[in-house]
């Protein structure tokens, strides 16, 4: 799970604008001029196919992920599978397409075994950068937490997890007695609300975390007056995390600070960048496919009477109705206020229905949606209405999945919750699944949940 890595950056991002940017531009960067360094280490003249991949390449990689203030080891397989999968997309692209004799073979041979090393070594130097700037004494900050509950423990926790060490973490401030408090904030308590101020004004802290609930709004007013006095940064902690926590930042409307909470990984960059390749690849899969969807539309129509598409009313971005089309599979067309889930031996599936239903080859006609941009290739799956009435009212946060477009394949499916949910546990799962995504989209995420269906629809027969 990626939860308590999403809080971290979440919470403490302000010094960690400078190397996001750096982090960003790097990996896309590093790609591309590794693969013109190349080309100009053999000789070999850049031409129109050479600049296209460039630009591809550019727009998949872009923005690159920070790594720098992660486990160094960690950092290096995630390179490792992000170019691997990058690799295998191409290599997949360029076979369908044909169009590998426009390269030079050794330049792409130079090119996938160099580029890796060269990220490894980027973040290596990095790491290094940030652990010298950290160890100057002029750059080094000490903290502490007022509020000795479980919501300034998990503060603390997170201050400490700061890979650079720039944080010197000394205690907690609360008025409440020991029994209280939490067991660690009990141990290093440093005094109550009143001796804040004295001390850290004489131990000279930098910056002072208040985690004190929405109830004490009397004394938090009375603590920042008597902190003003100070020259300590002052934050505000507010007790969020009885919620689902969505790409929370805060943002400055017209001069007012917003604290955001739950909304869409997809804006600005983002989006322009996830719509360029969903355009791109969901192109190139149905110019490929394009035999093999019209052996599929014979199939079908010899199946069974009916139409060879059916059309069905799904939930899209902000809860929005969409028109989703798959191959028939059943000999029923349940589209009303009562859809039922298909299941293993489903009396209504026809038998060259349950074979593309349990391949996934009857969601090919989805990437039309995804052209037509009511669906995304890599999402939540989308349910049809009549379900997601019932599971709204029954599973917390259930309709935020639909902060984002819904994908033909998405992070639950290639966990194992593919096909039937027939338990509320496993519904709840697979929204649980969603909400990760959206806690941590990227396009090297998207990549990896790409290959991993490949794998999935072919090996894995969980669908009915």
């Amino acid at each position: 799970m990626f939860e308590d890595r999403s809080y971290k950056r979440t919470f403490y991002s302000a010094p960690q604008s400078v190397t996001s940017l750096v982090a960003a531009f790097l990996e896309p960067s590093l790609t591309v001029g590794t693969f013109l360094f190349a080309n100009w280490w053999i000789e070999q003249r850049l031409t129109r196919p050479e600049l296209t991949l460039c630009l591809l390449v550019f727009a998949l990689t872009f923005p690159g992920r920070n790594r720098f203030r992660d486990n160094f080891f960690d950092a290096s397989v995630d390179i490792l599978i992000s170019w691997l999968t990058l690799l295998g997309l191409l290599m997949f692209c360029g076979s369908a397409t044909r169009s590998f004799e426009f390269f030079d073979e050794q330049a792409l041979i130079i090119w996938a075994v160099a580029t890796t090393p060269l990220q490894i070594l980027a973040v290596w130097i990095g790491k290094k950068l940030l652990q010298r700037h950290s160890s100057r004494p002029d750059t080094r900050r000490t903290a502490i937490v007022i509020g000795g509950g479980a919501l300034g423990v998990k503060v603390s926790r997170a201050l400490d997890g700061i890979d650079d060490r720039s944080i010197d973490f000394l205690g907690y401030f609360d008025d409440r007695a020991d029994k209280r408090l939490h067991e660690k904030a009990a141990l290093n308590r440093l005094g109550g609300l009143n001796d804040v101020a004295t001390f850290v004004r004489e131990r000279a802290v930098r910056e002072v975390f208040i985690t004190l609930p929405l109830g004490s709004q009397p004394r938090i007013v009375e603590l920042l007056e008597r902190l003003q006095g100070t020259t300590a940064s002052l934050f505000f902690v507010p007790d969020v995390f009885g919620i689902s926590i969505i790409q929370g930042r805060l943002q400055d409307m017209n001069g007012v600070p917003v604290v955001g909470i739950c909304e869409t990984p997809f804006t600005g960059t983002n989006q322009l960048v996830k719509r360029i390749s969903d355009v791109v690849l969901s192109s190139i899969i149905l110019i490929v496919t394009s035999p093999l969807l019209l052996v599929l539309a014979i199939g079908v129509k010899l199946s069974s009477p009916g139409p060879v598409v059916f059309k069905q009313r799904r939930n899209g971005l902000d809860g929005d109705e969409i028109i989703v089309y798959k191959f028939r599979s059943m000999t029923t067309q349940d589209n009303g206020s009562v859809v039922k889930q298909a299941t293993r031996n489903d009396a209504r599936l026809t038998p060259f229905g349950a074979f593309i239903r349990r391949t996934s080859l009857d969601e090919l006609p989805q990437f039309v949606n995804v052209l037509q941009g009511r669906m995304s290739i890599v999402g939540p799956r989308p349910h049809a209405v009549a379900h997601n009435e019932e599971y709204r009212r029954l599973i917390k946060a259930y309709m935020v999945r639909h902060k984002v477009k819904p994908g033909v394949t998405g992070w639950a499916q290639v966990n194992g919750y593919r096909g039937e949910t027939d338990t509320l546990e496993k519904m709840q799962a697979r929204v649980e699944y969603d909400l990760e995504y959206l806690r941590n989209w990227s396009i090297a995420l998207d990549l990896q949940i790409i290959m991993r269906t490949v794998r999935v629809a072919f090996f894995e027969r969980h669908a009915y």
